[in-house]
């Protein structure tokens, strides 16, 4: 049962990266094989015998099947590494084509010059948002400011994209819910402001006892735009699809009201500036 179901989890994937189903069945069935023919992979696949060359026509084009000329014709699957960085750079390939088709689309109603400052936008996923929160550290000029609600917010690309902050002159500060976290990161971020935030409503509401929604991250770009995500925890302990609200200008009402909640209890009272606003 486990191996039927990795099979079809495995051909299901491969739909998601551009193969049709007969395609991803064949290459599923030749991948448990050490090389077979049209009538073997069918037996395996359960693709029809039919289909089973135009499929593997396909495989071959794409570089992920090779094919004997003996007779009978015999099929074997390249290596499952190989395949996969095949697959990679040819969706690689497929959304920068995609990037670039959009950029020259011309807009139906042109932008106009004065950004809107009021508005409030809400994304949902980990990966939207947490592709939202590197663009947004990208795009920094002068400070970057991140309290980290949950430890899985913090991974090797994170740390990494916060060290080329430093490295070119950004102020980092990174605020942790534990000792432990801390520790860890300021070893991982020797010129970074790390410290142990005092925001304990981050975890829990102090008006609603079975609040069970935990703030996953809360970002400050250049004390004038934010973005705020949040999970809330099952009773098996695991999380929901973690959501975020985003908001840009110096007098947008949720900017203000993040950059102010954060400046309370965050850094040591000896510096009561450092997130006043300016």
């Amino acid at each position: 049962m486990k191996d039927l179901s990795n099979q079809q989890q495995a051909i299901e994937l491969l739909q998601q990266l551009g193969l049709k189903e007969y395609e991803a069945g064949c290459f599923v069935a030749l991948a448990r094989l050490p090389k077979g023919t049209a009538k073997e992979i069918s037996e395996t696949s359960d693709v029809p015998r039919t289909r089973v060359y135009d499929a593997i026509r396909v495989l071959e084009t794409k570089g992920l099947v090779e094919i004997q000329h003996s007779n009978p014709q015999q099929f074997r699957a390249v290596p499952i590494e190989e395949a996969a960085e095949t697959l990679r750079q040819e969706y690689e390939t497929r959304t920068d084509t995609l990037v670039e088709a959009m950029d020259n689309i011309e807009p139906a109603i042109p932008d106009g010059d004065e950004e809107i400052t009021h508005e409030v936008w809400a994304l949902s996923g980990t990966t939207a948002i947490t592709n939202r929160t590197q663009q947004l550290i990208d795009a920094a000029g002068r400070e970057i400011i991140l309290i980290v609600g949950r430890d899985e917010v913090i991974d090797d690309g994170l740390v990494e994209q916060l060290q080329e902050a430093l490295d070119t002159g950004l102020d980092v500060l990174v605020g942790t819910q534990t000792e432990e976290l801390r520790e860890q990161i300021a070893k991982a971020l020797p010129d970074a402001e790390v410290f142990v935030s005092g925001l304990e409503w981050l975890h829990s509401s102090p008006l609603e006892a079975n609040d069970d929604t935990t703030i996953s991250r809360l970002l400050l770009i250049d004390k004038n735009t934010i973005l705020v995500s949040s999970v809330h925890e099952t009773d098996t302990g695991g999380i929901e699809t973690e959501k975020a609200v985003f908001g840009r200008g110096f007098d947008n009402g949720i900017v203000v009201i993040a950059r102010r909640l954060m400046a309370t209890g965050l850094l040591p009272a000896d510096d009561p500036d450092m997130l006043a606003d300016k």
